[in-house]
């Protein structure tokens, strides 16, 4: 990047870290921690999304709704993420190339699975095999998102599913006293005040997912796991114009201050966003704030 980093073998002290901390590879790190944040961005609100319908659908009076999202919620929580990350990515890959395959390959007469193999024709592969190497990237991050939000949407329907028990349930009977409909009561009554309830165990929810993006690295995402463990390690000055031993520990350590830093930040945010959503609330936190204006 520095003019001065045309010959590494010159460099020494804080010119070589300059140039070595700016090389191409050192670069695909700082971006897999906008990769990192980006998938934060997308699946927080996507995982609330699946919550609410979890949740919303564990608590209806129509008894094969109230049971799927009973179950979802209960298979969910119940598998370690581990193995979920592991096979579902799988499944779902197979699932969507399977629809493609049923689509596009109607006349196709072999078997798809073909003892441990899953064929489906050229055409119905995801991503296509000449697809450029941006798509292929793309798509494996959409699948990390999409399993990233089942799993943790899961424990936020069960959050919330809890909330939604905890608003007293006098109000709700007020509200259909005064003549709201059910609908009504849900979302006039209901929703504006679950929030406050959830707040806390979304709070956790939150952290939980923060601290769960390095398993983005067992889904095939380069993330600043996997790029921190190849940089860290040793290098052999035949293999590169930077070498240094094991810098693994400081590496690594960089990981650590930077989730700290960040969870940091997030309790700040949720701890305002709390004091807001209490304000004026029959809760011990809206009491709390009526006796300190006092």
């Amino acid at each position: 990047m520095f003019a001065y980093c045309s010959d590494p073998t010159t460099l020494d002290g804080f010119t070589w870290l300059s140039c070595y901390l700016t090389t191409g590879k050192h670069m695909s790190i700082y971006w897999a921690v906008g990769t990192v944040l980006l998938l934060l961005a997308i699946t927080a609100p996507t995982a609330l999304a699946f919550g609410f319908a979890g949740a919303s659908a564990a608590r209806s009076a129509i008894a094969p709704l109230r049971w799927i999202g009973k179950t979802y919620i209960a298979i969910v929580r119940g598998i370690p993420d581990i193995a979920f990350f592991l096979f579902f990515v799988i499944a779902l890959d197979q699932a969507f190339e399977y629809l493609r395959h049923k689509v596009k390959c109607p006349d196709w007469d072999e078997p798809i699975r073909q003892g441990n193999d899953f064929v489906v024709c050229t055409a119905a592969k995801l991503p296509l095999g000449n697809a450029p190497q941006w798509v292929h990237e793309t798509y494996g991050f959409f699948l990390a998102v999409l399993t990233f939000a089942i799993v943790f949407g899961a424990f936020a329907a069960n959050v919330l599913f809890g909330a939604m028990r905890a608003v007293p349930k006098g109000q709700l009977e007020t509200a259909e006293a005064y003549g709201m409909n059910q609908r009504q009561t849900f979302w006039r009554v209901l929703v504006p005040q679950m929030w406050v309830y959830a707040l806390p165990g979304l709070s956790n929810l939150w952290m939980v997912l923060i601290k769960a993006t390095p398993l983005l690295f067992l889904l095939g995402v380069e993330d600043i796991v996997y790029w921190a463990r190849e940089l860290g390690g040793a290098k052999q000055p035949q293999f590169t114009d930077y070498p240094h031993p094991d810098w693994r520990m400081w590496y690594f350590g960089a990981l650590l201050i930077f989730y700290l830093c960040f969870t940091k930040v997030s309790e700040v945010v949720l701890d305002r966003i709390m004091a807001r959503l209490t304000h004026g609330q029959a809760t011990a936190a809206g009491e709390r704030q009526r006796k300190a204006a006092a």
